[in-house]
Protein backbone atom coordinates (compact mmCIF):
# COMPACT_ATOMS: atom_id res chain seq x y z
CA UNK A 1 0.00 0.00 0.00
CA UNK A 2 1.24 3.29 -1.07
CA UNK A 3 1.66 6.22 1.13
CA UNK A 4 0.58 9.80 -0.24
CA UNK A 5 2.29 13.31 1.34
CA UNK A 6 1.18 16.41 0.48
CA UNK A 7 3.42 19.95 0.48
CA UNK A 8 1.67 21.98 3.67
CA UNK A 9 4.06 24.96 3.37
CA UNK A 10 7.31 26.07 1.52
CA UNK A 11 9.76 28.48 2.68
CA UNK A 12 10.84 30.31 -0.43
CA UNK A 13 14.48 31.49 -0.50
CA UNK A 14 15.58 30.93 3.05
CA UNK A 15 18.85 31.38 2.46
CA UNK A 16 20.72 32.92 -0.22
CA UNK A 17 22.52 30.11 -1.08
CA UNK A 18 22.21 26.15 -1.25
CA UNK A 19 21.05 24.84 1.79
CA UNK A 20 23.42 21.65 2.73
CA UNK A 21 21.90 20.82 6.03
CA UNK A 22 18.60 20.76 8.17
CA UNK A 23 18.46 19.72 11.68
CA UNK A 24 14.86 19.29 14.15
CA UNK A 25 13.69 19.86 17.78
CA UNK A 26 10.41 18.86 18.59
CA UNK A 27 9.16 22.58 17.58
CA UNK A 28 11.78 24.36 15.60
CA UNK A 29 13.93 23.40 11.80
CA UNK A 30 17.54 24.49 11.71
CA UNK A 31 19.01 25.26 8.38
CA UNK A 32 23.11 25.60 7.57
CA UNK A 33 24.04 26.69 4.31
CA UNK A 34 27.02 28.50 1.96
CA UNK A 35 26.08 31.23 3.51
CA UNK A 36 27.38 32.76 7.41
CA UNK A 37 24.51 32.49 8.89
CA UNK A 38 22.00 29.62 10.45
CA UNK A 39 18.31 30.32 10.67
CA UNK A 40 15.79 28.79 13.02
CA UNK A 41 12.51 28.03 11.81
CA UNK A 42 9.19 27.54 14.31
CA UNK A 43 7.51 23.94 13.10
CA UNK A 44 4.67 25.01 15.70
CA UNK A 45 3.03 27.06 13.39
CA UNK A 46 1.29 26.21 9.99
CA UNK A 47 3.42 29.05 8.52
CA UNK A 48 6.98 27.62 9.80
CA UNK A 49 7.88 31.55 10.74
CA UNK A 50 11.33 32.31 10.85
CA UNK A 51 11.93 32.95 15.17
CA UNK A 52 16.20 33.32 14.98
CA UNK A 53 19.24 34.02 12.82
CA UNK A 54 21.82 33.16 13.85
CA UNK A 55 24.09 35.72 11.81
CA UNK A 56 27.42 34.96 11.36
CA UNK A 57 27.76 31.85 12.62
CA UNK A 58 29.84 30.66 10.04
CA UNK A 59 32.03 32.99 7.88
CA UNK A 60 32.96 30.84 5.29
CA UNK A 61 29.17 28.86 5.25
CA UNK A 62 28.49 25.55 7.39
CA UNK A 63 27.98 22.29 5.83
CA UNK A 64 26.55 20.15 8.90
CA UNK A 65 23.91 21.21 11.04
CA UNK A 66 22.89 18.72 14.04
CA UNK A 67 20.49 18.72 17.28
CA UNK A 68 20.23 16.54 20.31
CA UNK A 69 16.87 14.73 20.11
CA UNK A 70 15.83 16.68 23.94
CA UNK A 71 15.99 19.36 21.29
CA UNK A 72 18.38 21.57 24.26
CA UNK A 73 21.24 21.50 22.11
CA UNK A 74 23.09 21.56 18.47
CA UNK A 75 26.31 21.51 16.65
CA UNK A 76 27.14 23.03 13.36
CA UNK A 77 30.14 22.28 11.32
CA UNK A 78 31.87 25.23 8.91
CA UNK A 79 33.91 25.39 5.74
CA UNK A 80 36.37 26.65 7.94
CA UNK A 81 36.94 23.39 9.99
CA UNK A 82 35.18 24.92 13.18
CA UNK A 83 32.32 23.19 15.30
CA UNK A 84 30.27 25.45 17.47
CA UNK A 85 28.43 24.04 20.10
CA UNK A 86 24.64 25.31 20.61
CA UNK A 87 22.43 25.49 23.38
CA UNK A 88 18.72 26.84 24.00
CA UNK A 89 18.43 29.38 26.73
CA UNK A 90 15.56 30.05 29.28
CA UNK A 91 14.41 32.71 26.82
CA UNK A 92 13.91 30.21 24.38
CA UNK A 93 16.51 31.46 22.21
CA UNK A 94 19.91 29.46 20.80
CA UNK A 95 23.21 30.92 22.04
CA UNK A 96 26.66 29.92 21.23
CA UNK A 97 28.14 27.64 23.93
CA UNK A 98 31.74 27.16 22.72
CA UNK A 99 34.23 25.59 19.69
CA UNK A 100 35.62 22.56 19.37
CA UNK A 101 38.88 23.34 17.52
CA UNK A 102 40.92 20.45 16.20
CA UNK A 103 43.94 21.15 14.09
CA UNK A 104 41.40 24.22 12.61
CA UNK A 105 41.90 23.34 9.43
CA UNK A 106 39.28 22.24 6.59
CA UNK A 107 38.34 18.19 6.29
CA UNK A 108 39.72 17.96 9.95
CA UNK A 109 36.36 17.98 11.09
CA UNK A 110 33.65 17.01 8.24
CA UNK A 111 30.31 15.39 9.12
CA UNK A 112 29.03 15.84 12.41
CA UNK A 113 26.58 13.69 14.93
CA UNK A 114 25.15 14.54 18.49
CA UNK A 115 23.99 11.56 21.28
CA UNK A 116 20.44 12.12 22.13
CA UNK A 117 20.97 13.35 25.05
CA UNK A 118 23.52 16.15 23.50
CA UNK A 119 26.64 14.49 25.97
CA UNK A 120 28.33 13.16 22.82
CA UNK A 121 29.61 14.89 19.76
CA UNK A 122 30.90 12.06 16.92
CA UNK A 123 32.78 13.96 13.52
CA UNK A 124 35.01 12.43 10.53
CA UNK A 125 38.21 13.43 9.29
CA UNK A 126 39.80 13.49 5.84
CA UNK A 127 41.85 11.04 6.57
CA UNK A 128 39.24 8.50 7.60
CA UNK A 129 39.43 9.25 11.33
CA UNK A 130 36.25 9.05 13.72
CA UNK A 131 36.89 11.43 16.96
CA UNK A 132 33.99 11.34 19.61
CA UNK A 133 34.09 14.18 22.22
CA UNK A 134 32.25 14.88 25.57
CA UNK A 135 30.60 18.47 25.35
CA UNK A 136 29.67 18.12 29.17
CA UNK A 137 33.32 17.60 30.32
CA UNK A 138 35.27 20.64 28.64
CA UNK A 139 34.79 19.42 24.99
CA UNK A 140 37.04 16.63 25.24
CA UNK A 141 38.13 13.95 23.05
CA UNK A 142 37.31 11.15 24.76
CA UNK A 143 38.09 8.29 21.31
CA UNK A 144 40.12 8.69 18.06
CA UNK A 145 39.11 5.77 15.94
CA UNK A 146 41.08 4.68 12.81
CA UNK A 147 39.68 3.60 9.69
CA UNK A 148 41.69 2.86 6.27
CA UNK A 149 42.24 6.39 5.57
CA UNK A 150 39.27 7.57 3.28
CA UNK A 151 37.24 10.60 3.69
CA UNK A 152 34.75 10.19 6.13
CA UNK A 153 31.80 11.62 4.58
CA UNK A 154 29.17 10.83 6.88
CA UNK A 155 28.68 9.52 10.69
CA UNK A 156 25.94 8.79 13.10
CA UNK A 157 25.42 8.26 16.63
CA UNK A 158 23.13 5.64 18.42
CA UNK A 159 20.41 7.15 20.47
CA UNK A 160 21.79 5.69 23.51
CA UNK A 161 25.27 7.01 22.66
CA UNK A 162 26.92 3.16 22.44
CA UNK A 163 27.60 2.90 18.82
CA UNK A 164 28.76 5.02 16.19
CA UNK A 165 28.69 4.06 12.30
CA UNK A 166 30.69 6.29 9.79
CA UNK A 167 30.67 6.04 5.98
CA UNK A 168 33.57 6.88 3.63
CA UNK A 169 34.37 7.51 0.07
CA UNK A 170 35.88 4.52 -0.84
CA UNK A 171 32.35 2.93 0.36
CA UNK A 172 33.82 1.72 4.01
CA UNK A 173 30.60 1.81 6.44
CA UNK A 174 32.39 1.19 9.68
CA UNK A 175 30.39 0.33 13.45
CA UNK A 176 32.35 1.25 16.57
CA UNK A 177 31.65 0.62 19.92
CA UNK A 178 31.74 3.44 22.41
CA UNK A 179 32.30 2.14 25.60
CA UNK A 180 34.68 -0.30 24.58
CA UNK A 181 36.43 2.42 22.29
CA UNK A 182 36.74 -0.23 19.39
CA UNK A 183 35.86 -1.04 15.83
CA UNK A 184 32.54 -3.33 15.67
CA UNK A 185 32.33 -4.14 12.26
CA UNK A 186 33.63 -3.10 8.67
CA UNK A 187 30.59 -3.56 6.68
CA UNK A 188 30.42 -5.05 3.05
CA UNK A 189 28.51 -4.34 0.47
CA UNK A 190 29.21 -0.52 -1.03
CA UNK A 191 32.04 0.19 -3.42
CA UNK A 192 31.09 4.10 -4.29
CA UNK A 193 31.00 6.85 -1.74
CA UNK A 194 28.67 6.63 1.13
CA UNK A 195 27.06 10.35 1.49
CA UNK A 196 24.86 9.16 4.56
CA UNK A 197 24.47 6.34 7.31
CA UNK A 198 21.26 6.16 9.97
CA UNK A 199 21.04 4.38 12.96
CA UNK A 200 17.42 3.34 13.59
CA UNK A 201 15.59 4.70 16.98
CA UNK A 202 16.33 1.16 18.53
CA UNK A 203 19.99 1.15 17.16
CA UNK A 204 19.21 -2.62 15.87
CA UNK A 205 19.48 -1.57 12.51
CA UNK A 206 21.66 0.96 9.97
CA UNK A 207 21.07 2.42 6.97
CA UNK A 208 24.32 3.49 4.52
CA UNK A 209 23.46 5.30 1.10
CA UNK A 210 25.54 7.27 -1.33
CA UNK A 211 26.65 7.14 -5.23
CA UNK A 212 25.46 3.25 -5.59
CA UNK A 213 22.32 4.43 -5.29
CA UNK A 214 20.74 1.95 -3.22
CA UNK A 215 20.14 1.98 0.60
CA UNK A 216 22.00 -1.34 2.53
CA UNK A 217 20.47 -2.09 5.55
CA UNK A 218 22.89 -3.37 7.81
CA UNK A 219 22.27 -5.90 11.28
CA UNK A 220 24.02 -3.77 14.07
CA UNK A 221 24.07 -6.87 16.23
CA UNK A 222 25.50 -9.24 13.94
CA UNK A 223 27.03 -6.87 11.23
CA UNK A 224 25.41 -8.50 8.25
CA UNK A 225 23.38 -6.94 5.69
CA UNK A 226 20.16 -7.69 5.38
CA UNK A 227 18.80 -5.51 2.88
CA UNK A 228 19.28 -3.66 -0.30
CA UNK A 229 16.45 -0.81 -1.23
CA UNK A 230 16.47 -0.16 -4.52
CA UNK A 231 15.11 2.54 -6.64
CA UNK A 232 17.19 5.64 -7.27
CA UNK A 233 18.12 6.64 -10.05
CA UNK A 234 20.47 9.43 -8.33
CA UNK A 235 23.15 9.63 -5.57
CA UNK A 236 21.97 9.42 -2.26
CA UNK A 237 22.91 12.67 -0.58
CA UNK A 238 20.98 11.97 2.79
CA UNK A 239 18.52 9.35 5.06
CA UNK A 240 16.57 9.39 7.73
CA UNK A 241 14.43 6.98 10.02
CA UNK A 242 10.73 7.84 11.24
CA UNK A 243 9.87 7.84 14.93
CA UNK A 244 8.75 4.48 14.73
CA UNK A 245 11.25 2.82 12.91
CA UNK A 246 8.69 1.49 10.03
CA UNK A 247 10.06 3.96 7.59
CA UNK A 248 13.08 5.16 6.17
CA UNK A 249 13.32 8.87 4.30
CA UNK A 250 15.72 9.54 1.16
CA UNK A 251 16.42 12.28 -0.89
CA UNK A 252 18.82 12.89 -4.13
CA UNK A 253 20.41 14.06 -6.00
CA UNK A 254 18.16 14.51 -8.55
CA UNK A 255 15.51 16.03 -6.37
CA UNK A 256 13.77 13.05 -5.51
CA UNK A 257 12.62 12.41 -1.92
CA UNK A 258 11.24 8.61 -1.31
CA UNK A 259 9.61 6.69 2.07
CA UNK A 260 10.47 3.22 2.49
CA UNK A 261 8.65 0.69 4.15
CA UNK A 262 11.30 -1.18 6.13
CA UNK A 263 8.86 -4.51 6.89
CA UNK A 264 7.79 -4.18 3.09
CA UNK A 265 11.32 -3.64 1.87
CA UNK A 266 9.78 -1.18 -0.55
CA UNK A 267 9.23 2.13 -1.88
CA UNK A 268 5.71 4.01 -0.40
CA UNK A 269 5.66 7.45 -1.72
CA UNK A 270 7.85 9.60 -4.47
CA UNK A 271 8.09 13.23 -4.46
CA UNK A 272 10.12 15.29 -6.51
CA UNK A 273 8.95 18.39 -5.97
CA UNK A 274 11.96 20.31 -7.54
CA UNK A 275 14.78 18.77 -9.95
CA UNK A 276 17.78 20.26 -8.36
CA UNK A 277 19.86 18.49 -5.51
CA UNK A 278 18.29 17.62 -1.96
CA UNK A 279 21.33 18.14 0.36
CA UNK A 280 19.45 16.84 3.40
CA UNK A 281 15.83 15.79 4.70
CA UNK A 282 14.22 15.45 7.67
CA UNK A 283 11.45 13.45 9.45
CA UNK A 284 9.27 16.53 11.82
CA UNK A 285 9.67 14.51 15.33
CA UNK A 286 5.91 12.87 15.79
CA UNK A 287 3.61 15.21 17.73
CA UNK A 288 0.55 14.10 19.25
CA UNK A 289 -2.57 13.79 17.09
CA UNK A 290 -0.34 14.73 13.85
CA UNK A 291 0.35 13.02 11.03
CA UNK A 292 3.50 12.12 9.83
CA UNK A 293 5.60 15.01 8.13
CA UNK A 294 9.37 15.55 6.82
CA UNK A 295 11.16 18.90 5.11
CA UNK A 296 13.64 18.58 2.54
CA UNK A 297 16.12 21.29 1.40
CA UNK A 298 18.90 21.78 -0.80
CA UNK A 299 20.24 23.64 -4.53
CA UNK A 300 16.92 25.65 -4.69
CA UNK A 301 17.59 27.17 -1.59
CA UNK A 302 13.86 26.41 -0.15
CA UNK A 303 12.84 24.73 2.61
CA UNK A 304 9.65 22.38 1.45
CA UNK A 305 7.28 20.80 4.74
CA UNK A 306 5.25 17.63 3.62
CA UNK A 307 2.73 15.92 6.05
CA UNK A 308 0.70 12.87 4.78
CA UNK A 309 -2.56 12.57 3.72
CA UNK A 310 -4.54 11.26 6.03
CA UNK A 311 -9.15 10.49 5.73
CA UNK A 312 -10.69 8.83 2.85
Amino acid sequence: MSKQYLTTHTVDDAHITDIFSIATTPTQLLSASGGSSIKVHSTSSPDIPLEQTLCGAHTLGCHHIVTARNGRMAASAGFGGEVKIWSISEEHQWVEEGKIMDGNKAGEIWAIALSEDGQFLASTTYDGRINVWDLLDGRKKIREYETKGSFGMSIDMSRDGRFTASGHENGGVYIFNNDTGRMLYSLPGLVKPVRSVAFSPAGTRLAAAGDARVIALYDVQHGEQVANLTGHSAWILSVDWSDTGEYLLSGSYDGKVKVWSIDRRACVATHSETDKTLWSIKWLPKNPGKSEAFAAAGANRSISLYREATGG
